[in-house]
């Protein structure tokens, strides 16, 4: 273990600032819950942008990412389209302003506003935080695997029993480490909220980002790209594919070849099309309910909260791919053989925490542990957030206690955060490792979520019935597929489960009536959709002569295709940087001013015109 004393020094300042931030903060994030979880809708959207792409660079996903990285090299950029990463894109270009424009505390508040006060929307009401819930366990209990096995290599228990007089069995240290990193952002997120959150993750992705930078110069001062070639196999360094990955490691490392083919990934082209399927599909229906949408409804204006889903891609996807680059880089050269004697037993989760041991100075690994910690608490606060928000806002103050005062709710708000980290570390102790987490929910649980929620943005038909029916079939869907399809990846049923979603929706919708037409025309002046809403456009027109219909479908799709290959070119620029290739390096950050250069013209230009005359209608007529 190479930690001395300025590297623990390093961490123990780290922790100390967190809990202190929590502290400063307390008494302005607790005026209000609209302040606690929302900051007050005060904060800028470069602020909340960063705290977003802060929360997203989180430990588990780091790990996922290098692994990925290690054995597909280059082609790794299409696989994290399991998320899929570009509903950002899908954000920036309209569904941040209109999901801004409610003006919510969370997203199951937001369904009010879309489908009424009947039965039908209680339903539907009830259902997303019953899915929010779920997911926000599933993310919490994923980041405890991540931290737990993450600070294991550094803190090796014969190590740290020395001065903590308690016998643990070999599996249960990496259950402590968990309990004992989420326990303090836990702390700090009960104190001081959304104003803890970004303050926070301010520090937090500095850290990061320096930590990435310097891994990325180590992994070019060490790796020369004959090296790098002598260590992967043909096809490493291209993100192109054919029909299959094509990517043989027979004859260096013959192992990775049995991941590879559990991880089902060989028919590539076919892998790529499922998930551009079904990631079209999920970023349509808009964030799911967690961190992400919070940071969205926190904005101070619609036009801030696009700007805040674009400046994420901007500023996370460059520091942490020099940082994915840099650990991948070194492994391949200098752990190869290590990976080769283990055979099968190669743990590819482990690659992080072994780089930075082996390869960072003393006070860099301080801080590179600092910055990997920070990435973690950044994920589990803003997860901790969002639980807080919709037990607290919407059931404790629906169902329990209409009239509690601001003091009592953020005293639940303290109880609340409390109990959802007991429950997530306890589910969290019963997984054997990341990959199954993550792919239960990106591939099975959202599965559940998407037909649904694309319906009630475009489909002036589609009820609060419809809405419950369709979440419920698609979550019990997604519950139960595994137990029919127990080795085939998650991506592969989605459509099973998309089909069962759609038929629960148009079910629960036609043999119910109509939402209240009221409440749909508020909604569609308010928020202003393309899609099926002809006879309400018509109604709401005869009502103000001077609304604009939303006809922006064509242009939104292309600003979306040109979005989506703007960020890919913001994530191959650092990856080529660190395997020092020039020219795929200069045609990227060309194609990279191109499409800067298209979004400019063809959607911010735009948006700030179409905001004005929104606007302007709405204080004329509201």
């Amino acid at each position: 273990m190479k930690l001395q004393f300025i590297d623990i020094l390093i961490i123990v300042v780290y922790l100390i600032t967190m809990i202190v931030i929590g502290v400063l903060l307390k008494k302005k994030a607790s005026k209000n819950l609209d302040s606690y979880f929302l900051g007050g809708k005060s904060l800028p959207f470069y602020l909340l942008g960063l705290s977003d792409a802060s929360g997203m660079f989180d430990i588990s996903g780091t790990m996922w990412m290098v692994y990925l990285a290690f054995v597909y090299g280059f082609k790794s950029l299409w696989i994290p389209w399991l998320w899929p990463v570009f509903n950002q894109v899908f954000l920036m270009i309209y569904l941040s302003v209109w999901l801004r424009r409610s003006n919510v505390l969370t997203g199951a508040e937001w369904i009010r506003t879309r489908f009424g006060y009947g039965r039908g929307a209680n339903l539907s009401h009830t259902i997303v935080i019953l899915y929010a819930l779920m997911g926000v366990l599933g993310f919490l209990s994923y980041g405890f695997i991540g931290i737990g096995k993450f600070m294991e290599v550094f803190f090796p228990w014969e190590f740290v029993s020395q001065y903590i007089p308690l016998h643990l069995e070999t599996a249960s240290v990496a259950q402590v480490y968990g309990i004992f990193f989420t326990g303090i952002a836990t702390f700090y997120v009960m104190l001081g909220g959304m104003h803890s959150i970004v303050w926070a993750d301010v520090v937090q992705f500095s850290i990061m980002t320096i930590s990435g930078i310097i891994i990325a110069v180590i992994a070019m001062n060490k790796v020369s790209p004959e090296m790098l070639a002598a260590h992967t196999p043909a096809g490493w360094d291209s993100p192109s594919f054919g029909w299959t990955l094509d990517l043989d490691w027979s004859n260096l490392i013959p192992s990775i070849m049995d991941k590879i083919n559990e991880d089902q990934y060989s028919l590539f082209t076919i892998f790529v099309m499922m998930m551009l399927f079904k990631g079209i599909f999920m970023s349509m229906a808009g964030p799911a309910a967690n961190y992400d949408m919070q940071k969205i409804l926190a904005c101070k204006s619609p036009k801030e909260a696009a700007l805040m889903s674009g400046s994420v891609s901007v500023i996370l996807l460059i520091p942490r791919y020099l940082m994915i680059m840099g650990f991948t880089v070194l492994a391949l050269v200098f752990f190869s053989q290590d990976f080769n004697n283990m055979g099968s037993n190669i743990d590819f989760e482990t690659i992080l925490p072994r780089a930075i041991n082996e390869f960072a100075h003393v006070g860099l690994v301080g801080l590179l542990l600092a910055g990997l910690l920070s990435a973690f608490m950044s994920t589990f606060a803003s997860t901790v957030n969002a639980a807080q928000a919709y037990l607290v806002n919407d059931v404790f103050l629906k169902y329990i206690h209409k009239k509690a005062s601001a003091v009592t709710q953020i005293r639940v708000s303290y109880i609340v955060s409390a109990l959802v980290v007991i429950i997530s570390t306890i589910i969290g102790m019963y997984v054997s490792n990341i990959n199954s987490v993550l792919q239960w929910i990106v591939s099975a649980l959202y599965g559940g979520y998407i037909a649904a929620n694309v319906l009630k943005w475009h489909w002036w038909r589609f009820n609060g019935n419809g809405f419950f029916w369709g979440m419920l079939s698609g979550i019990i869907a997604a519950l139960i597929a595994p137990m029919f399809f127990p080795d085939i990846l998650p991506l592969y049923y989605f459509p099973v489960l998309l089909f069962v979603s759609v038929t629960g929706c148009i079910t629960g919708t036609l043999l119910s009536k109509p939402t209240e037409e009221k409440v749909l025309i508020d909604f569609y002046i308010k928020v202003r959709p393309w899609g099926f809403w002809k006879p309400i456009i018509q109604k709401a027109m005869a009502q103000y002569p001077d609304l604009k219909e939303n006809k922006n479908f064509k242009r939104d799709m292309f600003n979306i295709v040109i979005g989506i290959i703007w960020q890919c070119s913001l994530t191959l620029i650092p990856m080529y940087i660190v395997i020092k290739q020039g020219f795929p390096l200069f045609t990227s950050m060309l194609i990279l001013g191109i499409t800067s250069l298209i979004l400019k013209k063809n959607w911010y230009d735009k948006m700030n015109i179409e905001e004005k005359e929104y606007n302007e209608f709405m204080k004329k007529n509201f």
